[in-house]
Parts: structure tokens; C-alpha cells; sequence
């Protein structure tokens, strides 16, 4: 399972470092101490990014909080389905919410499991998921 500083939380939600501090302080997502840091447990943040996608949450200003790449949303799994041959992953990135369908064994072979970071790339009709 992946976890992740309050920094990392931040920029995977797309807000300041003092505005993932506030909510945790808040107990929006719960923390635990890595010796002075404070961690979130990869599950947790995705639960965290679907609700606040809920309640029409951006990025600080109202934008999407990715811009730099063409095409690519950097996110947080926040759900895998795998079947028999294939699977289905949902990223939460920022505001959107992004489902692919790929094989199974891309799935096992990335690691993808909820609470991970991954980038959706997108190329006309087809979604392809790099594990970041």
C-alpha cells in the first residue's frame, strides 16, 4: 500500500500544502506520524479525492490543477475491478474521474491497486495508464 506526505496529498489534489494541512487538521482524511511527517495511507487520500470530486471540488483558483502535459492526468487510483482477462481502473485526477478498461495483466504488472498514483494518458478513444 502506498502513502504519502502531506506534500505529495497536496499536489495530487491539486491545493496548497497549507490547504491539505487544514483539511487534515480538520480530520477531512486521517494521518499518521512517520517519525516528524505526517502520512496518508494511499486508500484514505483516494476516498478522500472521490468525495471532494463529489462536492465539486478544483484545484485552488477553479482550475484543474494539471496543466503541463498535453493529455495526461496525473491522479490517484481510486478503484480497481479486475476480471477474468480484463480489468477496469477508475483515476481520480482532480476533478475528473477518469475509467479505463485494459488487461488484467497490465494491471498486475503496473501495480495499480487503489491509493496509487498513475497518469491516464489519453490518445483519441483509448485511455492508457502509466504508473507513476
Amino acid at each position: 500500500m502506498e502513502s504519502y506526505t502531506i506534500g505529495q496529498a497536496a499536489r495530487l489534489l491539486g491545493v496548497s500544502v497549507d490547504t491539505a494541512r487544514r483539511w487534515a487538521d480538520a480530520e477531512r482524511f486521517p494521518t499518521r506520524r512517520d517519525g516528524t511527517r505526517r502520512i496518508v495511507d494511499g486508500p484514505d487520500l483516494a476516498a478522500f479525492c472521490v468525495a471532494l470530486a463529489q462536492e465539486g471540488g478544483e484545484g485552488e483558483g477553479g482550475e484543474a490543477p494539471y496543466t503541463s502535459a498535453r493529455n495526461a492526468f496525473p491522479g490517484i487510483v481510486t478503484g480497481v475491478r479486475l476480471g477474468t482477462v480484463d480489468a477496469q481502473v477508475e483515476i481520480q485526477a482532480g476533478p475528473h474521474r477518469i475509467v479505463s478498461l485494459l488487461t488484467r495483466e497490465a494491471v498486475e504488472e503496473l501495480g495499480l491497486e487503489v491509493g496509487a498514483r498513475a497518469t491516464a494518458r489519453v490518445k483519441s478513444t483509448s485511455v492508457f495508464v502509466d504508473r507513476t
